[in-house]
């Protein structure tokens, strides 16, 4: 089956989306290379290890019992304060990551979406579709299949197909999301 031919600004539109794709995994990969180098620098050195190190020293004469204990409290501080930033800075990566990951999902849901919407022939097969699923008896589901991608006009060709408990949950849904008055003032007018 041939493939529809993008036009030039949908082509310029993905050229563009790949470059941010690739400037933020170019971003991400720098910043992780930046931690990685960070916890290769460091070590770690148990609290308990690290008293048994300067136990051993003010045993042996080389340090007084204070400056001991005052060393070991700088060196537990100063640790924990680098282990919260590397922390803070991985909990920041993967954060940026997943949110990243979600908005381009639903960039793609709404893309494809809308290129469902303009197929010849979609809006009449889903219509088809979901009569079919009615008569079946699978009316558990939502009324109208697609819903959150039909255009106000295509709900509202939809809705004759309905029964009141039908109407009554699209309308619900409509309310709750993209309340759009159109489709409200026609879900009302069969409910009358």
């Amino acid at each position: 089956m041939p493939q529809p031919k993008k036009s030039a600004s949908a082509g310029a539109s993905d050229g563009a989306q790949e470059r941010d794709t690739q400037r933020r995994e170019d971003q991400l990969l720098a910043a992780i290379t930046s931690l990685r180098d960070v916890l290769s620098k460091g070590v770690v050195i148990t609290s308990d290890r690290l008293q048994e190190i300067v136990d051993e020293a003010v045993k042996r004469g080389r340090m007084t019992r204070e400056d001991a204990e005052e060393l070991v409290q700088n060196l537990v501080a100063v640790g924990r304060r680098q282990s919260q930033d590397a922390l803070a800075d991985i909990e920041d990566l993967v954060g940026r990551s997943a949110k990243q990951t979600r908005r381009e999902a639903r960039a793609r849901a709404k893309s494809v979406g809308a290129a469902a919407r303009r197929a010849p022939g979609t809006d009449r097969a889903l219509r088809a579709v979901d009569r079919v699923r009615r008569a079946a008896g699978l009316g558990h589901a939502f009324p109208i299949i697609a819903y959150d991608d039909l255009t106000a006009a295509q709900v509202r060709e939809r809705l004759g197909d309905l029964d009141a408990a039908e109407l009554r949950k699209v309308r619900d849904h409509e309310r709750r999301n993209a309340n759009r008055k159109s489709v409200l003032t026609a879900i009302e007018r069969k409910l009358r």
